[in-house]
């Protein structure tokens, strides 16, 4: 197997990576996808690769934070094979309901970034939470932009009441308040992947992370505090010295989840425990009799708006699941 000697540890390299390769391959980890093409750190040096589409593309399509082997054809190179992933943050492909898109690979945190200085709306929180506890990583919310707050910790505070176990870290990039303490979460090959909307604050905090200006920001509008994308492209930052790495990402409007029945259960861990004294076990908590969750509700106990959420979620889900056993049930039929 390839040496890797040259930085790649600084990249994540470990056993993991070097007992899924395979005997002498050249192995890389991807560090940005760019119109099919990616850069692939290697111990030898940074490599343009193209996408094998027969070997590797066919079964599974590179992403950024991905392992991957690395063959030469003549004077190409091309990503002969994917490694498997310990983690993966994934959503539905907007352009195709049923398909699902690997947005980041192989990180050891998700991190959800969102400005303090726009209002918090819980459902998207909790949207990006089930999708985060799905990909396998540990999970932070990063409150930026604290400096522009009217009253961060209330923001801090509600914010705290969705998340349930999860940590939350308010920063704010201008003051360095909160940035050592995020920086501390890291370390030699660990990487934090961030998610979050447009002029959240995501590359001004890989900015803060690096000591450096290595990612573009852009003003939000005043007129409702939403940003430009000024990421376009998933990009891994090696961070100074054995400060790990940060994986940059664009601003995600849509965030249409796949099969996160566990991920799921786990945000709403409330609802699936007060779910447990209801009559029926397959209870809708809808018009049942003797539903625990709606009394809940009816005397104060439980936030109807969160359950209108979790019921809504639970259906997207659910409908996502059907789809896809119609689509798997077609393809098998046509192979015959």
């Amino acid at each position: 197997m390839t040496d890797p000697d040259g930085g790649l540890r600084r990249w994540g390299y470990g056993d993991h990576v070097a007992g899924s390769a395979e005997a002498g391959a050249q192995v890389g980890r991807v560090v940005q996808v760019d119109r099919g093409e990616c850069d692939v750190v290697t111990a030898e040096g940074m490599v343009r690769a193209g996408s094998d589409s027969v070997r590797a593309q066919s079964e599974v399509a590179p992403v950024t934070g991905d392992w991957v082997q690395v063959t030469h054809q003549d004077d190409l190179a091309l990503i002969g094979r994917v490694l498997p992933r310990r983690t993966a943050l994934t959503r539905r492909d907007p352009a195709e309901r049923d398909a699902e898109q690997v947005l980041a690979a192989n990180f050891d945190i998700a991190g959800i970034v969102a400005g303090l200085d726009r209002p918090l709306p819980p459902g998207r929180f909790e949207r990006m939470l089930v999708m985060a506890r799905d990909s396998g990583a540990s999970i932070v919310i990063l409150l930026t932009k604290a400096d522009r707050a009217a009253d961060a910790a209330a923001a801090a505070s509600m914010v705290r009441a969705v998340a349930g176990d999860v940590g939350v870290l308010t920063l704010s990039v201008r003051s360095g308040a909160g940035v050592a303490e995020l920086r501390s979460r890291l370390g030699p090959g660990r990487t934090l992947a961030l998610v979050g909307a447009s002029g959240s604050g995501k590359s001004s905090l890989v900015n803060a992370l690096a000591g450096a200006e290595v990612a573009a920001t852009a003003e939000v509008r005043a007129s409702d505090r939403r940003g430009r994308h000024t990421t376009i492209a998933r990009r891994l930052v090696l961070l100074p010295g054995d400060g790990g790495m940060v994986l940059d990402t664009p601003g995600v409007r849509a965030l249409g989840l796949t099969d996160a029945q566990e991920a799921l259960s786990r945000v709403f861990s409330d609802i699936e425990e007060r779910s447990r004294g209801c009559r029926f076990a397959d209870c809708a908590h809808g018009s049942e009799p003797d539903c625990a969750v709606t009394a809940a509700v009816e005397v104060g106990e439980m936030d109807a708006r969160r359950v209108e959420r979790f019921l809504a979620l639970r259906e997207e889900i659910e409908q996502q699941r059907i789809r896809e056993e119609r689509r798997t049930r077609s393809g098998s039929r046509g192979r015959r």
